[in-house]
């Protein structure tokens, strides 16, 4: 193997190539726009430089807090406040999230505060119907929906599970693939014999500390390591470049044709299976609100599907959530809505939700500044021909840890292969 191209300079392509440049490998990234990162950027609101996209990264399996420490940012790695987040139903007021969950699924059914959420009779019929059920029962789902659908019913998806991860994965339950976002509780299922046991028992083994995690300053630190590290190490990287064309062997830029072992980091090159592309939009906020200083809903709000209080699906109270931002908000707040639509007049739209979702009067006066950004969400799968490697989140799924994961275990593989 003489010589990779990159198609791609998101996180995927920026991981992937520098893990081959380790290797001594020589390696051309390509990427049609004037930066690099993807979705891992920032901008400023307020005054106050923020992660415009990602924001925290799941520590499931340690792949991405491998990274951030061999990339030297392992002292900046921060937790968020512990306090967690609130779950919005459909109807009625605002509660806490249930303490003994993982992705929603509960792992006491008929604790308060899962009852609080979707009432007596739905935890009373998850708790009987999961625990009389043999563990095998759906024990080859193949997506997160079809296995709580199952074994818990449809109340336990929609009023706990699906606002979960629709907030925290941009995605349906129903497109979440288990073996991605989750690879280890099916085996759970089947040896603890109830998935309620088994969410127990994945929690009991877990290491101490967050789900999630973040780098102070923001995930955008990542990629400043990630471009640092490839520019030192020798890349030939090529932005403003559009590829017209990709075949075994060889990349094609208008008048230019790149030879080497094609690697695609990026979407739309090859066929789909699945849905079509989702559109996230996000609303964030810098207010001047006193009210919140106590962090009424903790980091942040989840909103159930079907909910009549606001439009939008998920609330992140940012400066509640990071300690490190509240001290760079100098006394702001930082609050950040996504949706699944594109409201006209988006800033009264979030500062009318976010005053629902929060609980406290948001008045006009209390907005100083509100920046609107929208990211696409593949919600489908592609396949690319023998000889040409995808990564990204077409082939890996969503999250961090999924992508990042996903690019080091295919650079590795044909690394391997290339020198068998």
């Amino acid at each position: 193997m003489n010589h990779v191209v990159v198609v791609g300079g998101g996180i995927a392509g920026l991981v992937f190539t520098r893990t081959l440049l380790l290797e001594g490998v020589s390696v051309t990234l390509v990427e049609a726009s004037d930066r690099l990162g993807g979705s891992v950027a920032r901008h400023t609101v307020g005054g106050i430089v923020l992660d415009a996209g990602a924001e925290s990264y799941a520590t499931r399996g340690g792949t991405v807090e491998a990274l951030v420490r061999d990339l030297g940012l392992g002292d900046e790695i921060v937790a968020p406040n512990p306090a967690g987040a609130w779950l919005q139903p459909a109807d009625g007021p605002a509660l806490p999230l249930p303490g003994t969950s993982m992705l929603g699924i509960p792992g006491s059914p008929v604790a308060t505060d899962v009852i609080n959420v979707i009432g007596t009779g739905a935890a009373l019929r998850a708790f009987v119907v999961d625990a009389l059920m043999p563990g095998t029962v759906a024990s080859k789902s193949r997506t997160l929906g079809e296995l709580v659908r199952r074994r818990m019913g449809d109340d336990v998806l929609e009023k706990l599970v699906a606002p979960i991860v629709e907030g925290v994965h941009s995605a349906s339950p129903d497109d979440l693939l288990l073996e991605r976002v989750s690879p280890h509780l099916l085996p759970a299922l089947r040896r603890e014999g109830s998935l309620a046991r088994a969410v127990r028992s994945l929690r009991a083994t877990a290491p101490a500390g967050s789900a999630v995690a973040g780098v102070r300053g923001g995930l955008t630190r990542i990629v400043d390591e990630l471009i640092a590290d490839i520019e030192r190490f020798g890349a030939d990287i090529r932005l403003g470049s559009r590829v017209t064309r990709v075949e075994p062997g060889r990349v094609t830029i208008g008048a230019e044709i790149l030879e080497g072992q094609v690697v695609v980091a990026a979407p739309g090159f090859f066929e789909r299976t699945g849905d079509a592309d989702r559109v996230v939009t996000l609303a964030t906020l810098v207010l001047d609100a006193p009210e919140l200083d106590a962090h009424p809903r903790g980091t942040g709000v989840l909103v159930a599907r079907g909910s009549s209080l606001v439009r939008a699906r998920a609330l992140t109270h940012a400066t509640a959530k990071w300690a490190w931002l509240a001290e760079r908000a100098g006394g702001k707040h930082v609050v950040r809505l996504s949706y699944r639509e594109d409201p006209h007049d988006l800033a009264e739209v979030a500062r009318t939700d976010a005053a629902a979702l929060l609980g406290v009067p948001l008045e006009r006066g209390a907005l100083l500044d509100f920046a609107r950004v929208q990211w696409r969400r593949p919600g489908s799968t592609e396949v690319a021909p023998d000889g040409i490697v995808l990564i990204g989140e077409v082939a890996a799924g969503t999250g961090l840890a999924n992508i990042i994961g996903y690019s080091i275990t295919q650079a590795q593989t044909l690394l391997r292969d290339s020198a068998g």
